[in-house]
């Protein structure tokens, strides 16, 4: 079963659900950022040698953010 938020290719969002997707990206990309800070801090990493491993999944958050927005922009 599909989850609410996800589109297929053929399936245009509305505005309303580009709003809604958007925001649940942010608040997961803050959350993974607060949690991993947290379990680095716990095993006694510095914060550079956590953001070195979080910046790969950072990077694809922040793309599909910006293509989410660009279609939003669009519409």
């Amino acid at each position: 079963m599909s989850e609410p938020s996800e589109m297929t290719t053929t399936e245009q969002a509305t505005n309303e659900e580009l709003t809604e997707v958007i925001a649940e990206f942010e608040l997961y990309r803050q959350r993974l950022v607060n949690d991993t800070m947290e379990a680095g801090k716990k095993a006694k990493l510095t914060r550079s040698a956590v953001m070195a491993q979080l910046e790969p999944e950072l990077n694809k958050i922040d793309s599909i953010l910006e293509g989410l927005r660009q279609q939003q922009k669009n519409q």
